[in-house]
């Protein structure tokens, strides 16, 4: 497969892993609503904050949406757009690979980008998701009027790459059916499985079986049209008639159809490539609602809460987690909130404080504009503001001691396992995976609030440890227990903080 080439490549390929895993640490005074919600709204560099993620979300988020900087050269207030070229490359590489480790196996991503960078941005996903998991490229219809001050053309549309994390597992939800599709069913017969439309009872696909002729109720001979046949054979056509599923008109004298019931096609639509403004709308809407909340400073290019609708809709179902990288004035939260998604925000500036959680905040208590109405938004839920705290190395490569039981604990398994601890741990036993039991003897879990009570792997510890048949891997400050009866016990122990890797 062709790849793309730039300078500094090697290095943004490889920043990914470089990146410091650090804490988050909520923020109560910023957090607001239901205290139980799973919700979280980030403040910091997204790179970072994705690797925090890691641990805890891998595999685990259903929809990812970004709005990247479109890299236009143009001056935003709120972000730097002007980043040359290669290196607007270098920032995207690595959070497309984390993010990518953060979506789930029937999961997918939606990236919007302008003309400057989405053929570009095209190739970097296919490098980083494959080729074979490319979806779509839909067409947003951002711009109503042209504009006349265009040098060449007006440009009117965005881009959404669509990318799913297997294209073999995914599918798209089908978009709820709309009122005007449904005007078209009647009930002229007054059949009692109610509304119904008629449909063509001919085929293209020429078959010499279904090549017969049809006599109506009021006597009329009916052939298939040239070079066609009909849909059916003469024994399923008279069992259709008979199920009063063929319309031969109010008089019984024209061409069959076939009743088609509203009751039984399918609920979902699909949907279309091409998204007009007046489905999902455009830049002006979006204006218009973040005005709602933040009339004094109004972020530069927000997105329509419309659109993130139809995305979601199309993505995911209540419950399941989307999350975006780089939030911007918080309509992806928004919408999701109003839909009952969980979600995750990051925001790097901040405007995360100053526009995303005041919006946040007016949308938990039913604020009204954008798809409130639609969805029947009325308030509730909540979420919990955090911001980058420690990083759990030094600079040394050395465990920072600050780090309490539950992050480490989160840390160990997803290095052991490669999948998030879904769970809070109270004791040394973090759980099992692929008949491997794991279990981390670290700061006082034991109940010894000396740093190193509990911490050591000797015999009488071992004999309080939670059993476990299989093997098992042990972390711990260090073993007072030799290595062939280790090998015996069939126990791989790991030295704190030597075993401790970064991810």
């Amino acid at each position: 497969m062709p790849t793309l080439d730039w300078l500094n490549k090697k290095e943004a390929v490889k920043a990914a892993d470089k990146v410091p895993y650090r804490l988050l640490e909520p923020v109560k005074e910023l957090s607001y609503g239901d205290p139980n919600n799973e919700n979280m709204l980030i403040q910091g560099d997204n790179l970072e904050a994705l690797k925090a993620l890691i641990p805890l979300y891998a595999g685990k988020v259903k929809c990812i949406f970004i709005d990247p900087p479109y890299n236009t050269k143009s001056a935003f207030e709120h972000y730097d757009d002007n980043l040359e070229h290669s290196k607007w490359l270098s920032m995207m590489y690595p959070r497309l690979e984390l993010l990518r480790e953060l979506l789930s196996e029937n999961g997918s991503i939606w990236l919007t980008i302008d003309d400057n960078e989405a053929h570009y941005l095209k190739v970097i996903m296919d490098e980083v998701f494959g080729r074979k998991n490319f979806i779509a490229n839909g067409v947003w219809q951002k711009k109503y009027a042209p504009q006349n001050d265009a040098k060449w053309l007006s440009d009117s549309h965005d881009h959404i790459l669509i990318y799913a994390k297997s294209k073999l597992i995914w599918r798209p939800y089908g978009l709820p059916r709309t009122a005007e599709m449904d005007s078209k069913y009647k009930n002229p017969d007054k059949d009692v499985r109610g509304v119904w439309m008629s449909d063509n009872l001919s085929v293209k696909t020429y078959s010499e079986n279904t090549d017969y002729t049809i006599t109506t109720p009021a006597g009329r001979k009916v052939n298939p049209p040239e070079g066609r046949c009909w849909a059916c054979s003469k024994e399923k056509l008279e069992e259709l008639i008979c199920d009063n599923r063929i319309w031969f008109g109010k008089d019984g004298n024209n061409v069959p159809r076939l009743k088609r019931f509203l009751s039984e096609v399918q609920q979902g639509t699909v949907a279309k490539t091409i998204w007009l403004r007046d489905e999902v709308g455009d830049n002006q809407d979006s204006k218009r609602e973040v005005k709602q909340f933040n009339s004094k400073d109004v972020f530069g290019t927000p997105k329509p809460e419309k659109l993130i609708h139809r995305i979601l809709l199309l993505s995911t179902l209540q419950g399941d987690i989307v999350l975006d990288s780089f939030l911007g004035s918080g309509t992806t939260t928004a919408v999701a909130q109003k839909m009952n998604r969980k979600y995750i925000g990051i925001e790097m500036g901040e405007h995360a404080a100053t526009h995303c959680q005041p919006r946040l905040k007016q949308v938990v208590d039913g604020e009204q504009g954008g798809i409130s109405k639609a969805v029947e938004w009325q308030g509730g839920g909540g979420f919990h503001f955090y911001r980058l705290g420690l990083n759990v190395f030094d600079e040394f490569g050395e465990l920072n001691p600050d780090i309490k039981f539950q992050t480490l604990a989160a840390h160990v398994w997803y290095l052991e396992t490669r999948t998030p601890l879904m769970k809070k741990v109270k004791t040394p036993f973090l759980g099992e995976d692929k008949n491997t039991g794991y279990y981390l003897l670290y700061n006082g879990i034991l109940g010894d609030k000396r740093p190193q009570g509990g911490n050591v792997l000797t015999h009488p510890i071992l004999e309080s440890l939670q059993k476990y048949d299989g093997p098992k891997v042990i972390y711990g400050e260090t073993t007072r227990i030799g290595t062939a009866k280790l090998k015996a016990l069939n126990i791989a122990f790991k030295q704190i903080p030597y075993d401790v890797k970064a991810i």
